[in-house]
């Protein structure tokens, strides 16, 4: 998703904003090819003499507490991140000496083992043999240790108890003595135990270092302003007290026998035959793990529930029964808590009304997604349409082309546009009432339990898309956003006020406070005659109460418009408007680093403080409303910025949960999760840092960690960040064995699964996609249930920000990969027509939306059109008769066709091997009487062999091949042409179009 704040008020950021995440462009850089070969034996005596670097880094400028260098030799591996630990040389440097095997040179990069790095800009270090130093980014052939000796190489471990601080993080800011403090805020500390905190520090030929300690968001300790002074050795810091050559605190851990104290508050709320229960979170001196709900009464009898969070939605009980609830707490070593007070509540009547939508509950990977930007697809209703503040700046109004344009009434009379295009799932932006200067696109969400009115119109609810989508065969899959609320907060969890200096260069912006009016995102008059969308959060007078800092003071900056700016007129992590216990308080400083996670994206994105109990209850409780409209699905939005912890305890369990309650489990473990996991790289793991990379999200847990979610984070990222990318886990699940299918082991998948971004940011050329998205598969879950896309509302292939322009032909050669091999097809609005090519995507207000990639598309649909079927147009009248005209448009329709109808295209595992082909594969599925076999060729020719014999039939053609001796040879079909040779196959599907002939 891209953000597009009206200004930005706060400090600059430096980094490119990209789907909520804002992202370094760092990647490996190629060395360039070797000189002419020399003579083989004078080559082979080079390669001995010379097969060792010595690299010397340069620490004074740096201080950090550790030095890794992270390698690969020419035509080599990189090493596991962080890479191997460099050793002390002489004073302010450090050494590591690499046997080079038979390259001529390296590619190096250094860290600090935590996250920081130094990558010469991005371009890695290209280095040669011998002696080398790397000084401020310059490299030189010396040892700038000849002649000295060796420092001592001493070191300090320092324990740092939180236990009295409630920090959920700890740095260690230090100076060694006789040198230079680190960089503010210091260096993370690793959490040791329930309590303590840890962190190694060289201190090179120093005996002692001088530290203090803080939480990353403002909080220090630095013994009263005296900083403690600490030795070489282990040493423990408690309470301001510091113990030297201290024993290890964490050495025994003393077995956990201590219950959780019982719930509290425990309310009960009954709508119809549903009922919500709440209650207050339980303490325990470990961390709750989860809660067991008892319910008696009604015929039934009793009944226990397991709950991760401290909400509960009941449903299908009895009419006018009286029920009885009390809840228990347990901790993760088993310790159960006494069970909490009774809540006694009685049902109503069942509801006359029929019950909301229910899921279709079929394999995703059976439906090709077709993905809009609700607001500008197709406008079905003009009353609910609504251009914003930033309409006359942006251009929009002289456009005519509000930024809320598109409805839900205009995509339910284009429904059959997209199943006459032959998809049958839409994924569609989110649907919460947003509140921000320029919120079409629905990530800035504000009210999570109320669908945005300037979607909905009479008779065009969002259960009616819902309702309308599923009478047609299709599903409906929810952009959900778990992350980051609006700059304004949550409504129903919290609200910041946001004060200021009231002055007339910016009444045009903010209107006067008006006390009685409640946001809905569709009121847009005052009685003065002008608009208060954002004037109910000024004041005048700085209130009782405030808890934000440098109130009503000018910031030192000014405005586009040249205004002066005050504190307090626009909310940010550190400003103190927003409480700690619900949100983070810190801007995101490194994009690989934890902090990526537990800090805030953009000043209009409060980040959510994902792993406190109100939080989660807040989210899941409003996603809980869609699922029980009948969504078939959720495409998670920043997904990265959320701890996998916490997605594989808290939010994932709770969908499934939920889904299996209401609509059973067949429909529960088709309900499709697929996360967006930005990484826009090339290479398999996001930069080596496995907790970055898409992959990834698609694992359980495979430890136990701290039962506090704060604490688990943590402790996962350190331990898989450790382990690195040489250790993560590895799935068959997307592979034949040889020609035969097997059932997949789906005992680790987490839940969610991803969208493709590797292949994604590869389909400049669909050659580059496919050898690409083959090299990853094997570190997915199950890659036949990738996401997969040439461009969407953010990038173009290669990171670009414009809508793919490669022509018509590689757009062709594109889709023919997509919908042959593994994964689900997916296409951004347009492209059937290359609406927009070369477009800058998005501009935010700063041009008109019309001239962007996030242009309406109404008018290429406008006119009556009515589907036969998927892929069959039963008529059409008007522009969008043309439009189904369009040579891709055509193309499209027939590889829907052909994959419909051939289930090894839509579910079957992929090999490649004996196989010669640029872009060829063979696919199986196999199940009960159901079995198919596909032999594929994209564009180039190919030849299979040590295949089954027999009645091979081309699905394009209708061409067949007899196969008697294992080998079959397809002849080239053309750029963005296939063949599909299926084992006794039903014969040509479709006919022949622009390119499928």
């Amino acid at each position: 998703m891209k953000r597009s704040p009206a200004r930005r008020l706060r400090r600059p950021l430096t980094a490119l904003l990209v789907s909520g995440t804002l992202l370094s462009l760092v990647q490996a850089v190629p060395r360039a090819a070797a000189g002419p070969s020399m003579d083989p034996v004078a080559e082979a005596a080079t390669r001995e003499a010379v097969n060792t670097t010595t690299v010397f880094y340069y620490t004074k400028t740096r201080n950090w507490s550790q030095y890794r260098l992270h390698y690969a030799p020419d035509g080599g591996a990189w090493t596991t991140v962080p890479g191997v630990a460099m050793e002390a040389a002489c004073t302010d440097w450090v050494k590591k000496t690499v046997d080079l095997g038979s390259a001529a040179g390296l590619q190096a990069t250094f860290t600090n083992g935590s996250g920081t790095w130094d990558k010469n800009g991005g371009a890695n270090y290209a280095l040669g043999t011998g002696d080398i130093t790397v000084k401020d980014g310059v490299v030189a052939h010396s040892d700038p240790c000849a002649g000295t000796e060796p420092p001592s190489d001493r070191t300090a471990t320092v324990y740092y108890s939180t236990e009295a601080l409630g920090w959920s993080t700890a740095n260690i800011h230090y100076q060694p003595a006789g040198g230079t403090w680190t960089t503010v805020p210091g260096t993370g500390m690793r959490a040791a135990c329930a309590g303590w905190w840890k962190q190694t520090v060289a201190l090179g030929s120093a005996t002692s270092l001088k530290a203090a300690f803080n939480n990353g968001n403002g909080t220090w300790d630095n013994n009263n302003g005296a900083d403690y002074t600490l030795p070489a050795g282990t040493s423990t810091v408690k309470n301001r007290t510091v113990v030297k050559d201290a024993a290890d605190p964490c050495a025994t851990q003393t077995p956990d026998t201590e219950a959780p104290t019982a719930p509290t508050g425990v309310s009960a709320s009954a709508d119809g035959v549903s009922v919500v229960l709440t209650w207050e979170p339980s303490t325990d001196n470990k961390g709750v793990a989860k809660y067991q709900v008892t319910r008696t009464g009604g015929s039934t009898g009793t009944t226990v529930t397991d709950v991760g969070s401290t909400v509960l939605t009941d449903t299908g009980l009895q009419e006018r029964t009286a029920y009885t609830y009390t809840v228990k707490a347990v901790d993760a070593a088993g310790n159960v808590s006494a069970a909490s007070a009774s809540a006694r509540v009685t049902t109503g009547e069942k509801p006359a009304a029929p019950a909301p939508g229910a899921p279709l509950g079929t394999d995703p990977r059976k439906d090709p997604i077709y993905f809009v930007l609700t607001a500008r697809f197709n406008d079905g209703d003009s009353s609910n349409n609504r251009g914003g503040s930033q309409h006359v700046k942006s251009g929009n109004a002289a456009d005519n082309d509000p930024m809320f344009r598109g409805d839900f009434k205009g995509l339910v009379q284009k429904l059959d546009y997209i199943k006459a295009l032959g998809f049958s799932a839409v994924w569609i932006t989110p649907v919460v009432l947003n509140r921000s200067d320029y919120d079409y696109h629905g990530y800035h969400g504000y009210d999570f339990y109320k669908v945005d009115p300037r979607l909905e119109s009479a008779g065009a609810s969002y259960q009616d898309l819902i309702n309308a989508a599923h009478a047609k065969g299709m599903k409906i899959y929810q952009d959900v956003v778990h992350n980051h609320s609006s700059r304004w907060g949550a409504k129903g969890l919290f609200t910041p006020t946001v004060y200021g200096v009231r002055d007339t260069q910016w009444s045009w912006y903010y209107d006067e406070r008006n006390d009685g009016f409640e946001y809905d995102g569709l009121t847009v008059e005052t009685k003065s005659g002008k608009s208060y969308y954002n004037g109910d959060l000024w004041s005048t007078a700085e209130p009782s109460g405030n808890t934000c800092l440098n109130w009503g003071r000018p910031t030192g900056g000014k405005s586009p418009e040249g205004y002066t700016l005050y504190n307090c007129q626009w909310p940010s992590p550190t400003s103190g408007m927003f409480p700690q216990a619900l949100y983070h308080q810190c801007w995101i400083g490194n994009w690989e680093g934890e902090d990526s996670r537990s800090c805030w994206l953009h000043e209009d994105l409060a980040d959510f403080n994902t792993e406190n109990t109100a939080v989660q209850n807040y989210l899941i409780g409003a996603f809980d409303k869609y699922i029980d409209m009948g969504v078939d699905g959720f495409r998670v939005d920043t997904a990265v910025h959320v701890p996998r912890t916490t997605w594989n305890r808290r939010f994932l369990p709770a969908i499934q949960e939920r889904v299996t309650q209401r609509f059973g489990a067949e429909a529960a473990r088709n309900f499709f999760v697929f996360g967006e996991v930005a990484a826009f790289v090339n290479d398999k793991w996001n930069r080596g840092s496995v907790n970055h990379s898409a992959q990834f999200y698609t694992w359980k847990e495979r430890k136990d960690y701290a039962a506090d979610d704060a604490k688990a984070a943590l402790e996962m990222y350190d331990y898989e960040q450790q382990l690195g990318t040489g250790n993560q886990p590895t799935s068959t699940n997307a592979f034949l064995q040889g020609n035969s299918y097997h059932t997949p082991d789906h005992s680790k998948f987490s839940g969610m699964h991803v969208i493709d971004m590797r292949m994604h940011m590869n389909f400049g050329d669909a050659h580059n996609a496919f050898s690409n998205g083959k090299d990853s598969d094997d570190s997915y879950n199950d890659a036949t249930y990738n996401v997969v896309y040439v461009d969407s509302h953010d990038y173009g292939p290669n990171k670009s920000s414009e809508r793919y322009t490669g022509g018509t032909e590689a757009w062709a050669e594109n889709m023919s990969l997509m919908w042959t091999f593994r994964g689900i097809p997916t296409l951004y609005y347009g492209s059937e027509v290359e609406f927009q090519a070369g477009k800058k995507i998005d501009c935010g207000p700063s041009c008109p939306l019309a001239t962007t990639g996030r242009a309406y598309f109404g008018d290429h649909i406008a006119g009556d059109i009515k589907a036969a079927d998927f892929s069959k147009v039963e008529s059409a009248t008007g522009a969008v008769a043309a439009t189904l005209d369009k040579p891709l448009v055509k193309h499209v329709q027939r590889l829907n066709q052909i994959r419909r109808a051939i289930p090894a295209l839509q579910v079957g595992q992929y090999s490649t091997e004996g196989i010669s082909g640029g872009m060829a594969f063979k696919r199986r599925f196999t199940s009960g009487s159901t079995d198919t076999f596909a032999l594929v060729t994209v564009t180039g020719g190919a030849t299979f062999t040590g295949i089954p014999n027999g009645r091979y039939v081309d699905a394009v053609t209708g061409d067949v091949r007899q196969v008697t001796t294992g080998t079959l040879t397809v002849a080239a079909p053309g750029k963005g042409n296939l063949r599909a040779y299926v084992l006794n196959g039903p014969g040509q599907i479709g006919t022949a179009g622009p390119y499928l002939k």
